[in-house]
């Protein structure tokens, strides 16, 4: 690819700071270092027409982690990291929410829900006799008991009596959050490149060589927010997880209001118009669903299908308007990475399928690792 002297001279000389991924980590990651350094020429390469992880693609969840996901945590994490990680959550969702605001990001604190199939004993016995201990162990963080015992007042079907509720769980508008921030880099005179596949990078001591779409050019600082992709240039730990999604047309007089969790997080569904959104079943194949293909597949679509039809809405009728899915980035560890590769390069990546609740946290953490 030959560039013009104009495009040399514009885009890819004298760059202070180049971010790969324009998602949540790599957007904040940008308006940090435009808020540390406000001289600086700072570009963002993505390698797709939008964000390619999962920033535009996930189900808006404002949340933390359910009962059960918690409880499993703590037992491959000590109690201290969990509630570090918590912590973290919660300080991301502030961060995002401090930046775009409740009005554009359409925050609504409907609380959040935990369901248990009928034939779930275990997970269900595990978290009712665990929940006032998991209340103990965040009530320093909260201030107040976060898990609660309701009965279902939804008309769910095939599931237990009670469900686990958490009051301080939201949901947010994913397309409105991802235009502001995008908008808001725009204005700051952040150069965002789509389209822009980053092949290679030499650290030269002073400076990377950083090839891209078959040309190269020379930036002081290079930063990967790319998650479910890092470990294609980065080597670090982390594996892409693909999560499949559908959203059904609209339904007519639809009384589901909040935020769901089914089978340890595994499975998440809310009401967004006037439509059930629903995602997951990463759990059926782990194999197959390390991927960053970006298709869906029979097995896991059936799953969702069938869970629309015999649990969610029993005994309504529905359509499938549309399905998509997203890569997260996931490891042995909860906990992001966000460390120095070399000498100027940098990183912040796997969320851990919390991107919307971390993401705006570790993009910040890794700008202040300069």
């Amino acid at each position: 690819m030959q560039l013009s002297y104009w495009e040399i001279k514009n885009w890819f000389s004298q760059v202070d700071f180049t971010i790969v991924g324009s998602g949540i980590v790599g957007l904040h990651c940008a308006l940090t270092l435009r808020e540390r350094f406000p001289e600086s020429k700072i570009v963002i390469l993505e390698k797709g027409i939008l964000p390619q992880g999962a920033s535009t693609k996930n189900a808006g969840f404002a949340c933390f982690g359910s009962l059960s996901e918690i409880i499993d945590d703590l037992k491959s994490h000590s109690e201290e990291e969990v509630i570090q990680l918590i912590q973290k959550r919660l300080r991301g969702l502030q961060l995002l929410r401090k930046r775009v605001g409740d009005s554009i990001l359409d925050f609504k604190p409907y609380g959040g829900y935990e369901l248990f199939l009928k034939e779930d004993d275990i997970t269900y016995s595990e978290c009712i006799q665990k929940l006032p201990f998991i209340n103990e162990l965040l009530k320093p963080l909260f201030k107040a008991d976060v898990f609660s015992k309701e009965v279902d007042r939804f008309d769910f079907k095939d599931i237990k009596e009670y469900t686990i509720f958490n009051p301080f769980e939201a949901q947010i508008d994913t397309g409105n959050m991802m235009q502001a921030l995008l908008k808001e880099a725009a204005c700051q005179n952040i150069l965002i490149l789509n389209q822009a596949s980053v092949a290679s990078f030499v650290d030269k001591n002073n400076s990377v060589d950083v090839m891209v779409n078959n040309f190269s050019f020379t930036t002081n600082k290079l930063l990967f927010a790319t998650n479910g992709f890092a470990s294609q240039l980065t080597n670090n730990a982390v594996k892409p997880a693909r999560a499949q999604v559908l959203i059904t047309e609209p339904i007519p007089n639809l009384d589901i209001k909040g935020t769901f969790h089914l089978d340890k997080g595994f499975y998440y569904f809310r009401n967004f118009d006037d439509r059930i959104l629903l995602g997951g079943g990463r759990n059926l194949d782990f194999e197959g669903e390390t991927t960053t293909d970006l298709s869906q597949t029979e097995i896991i679509q059936n799953r969702l299908e069938t869970l629309l039809k015999d649990v969610i809405l029993p005994n309504r009728e529905f359509q499938i308007a549309h399905r998509w899915s997203g890569i997260m980035g996931i490891g042995s560890h909860k906990n992001p990475i966000v460390s120095q590769i070399s000498e100027n390069v940098y990183c912040g990546v796997r969320l851990g399928g919390m991107g919307v609740a971390i993401g705006s946290l570790v993009g910040k953490e890794l700008a202040e690792l300069l």
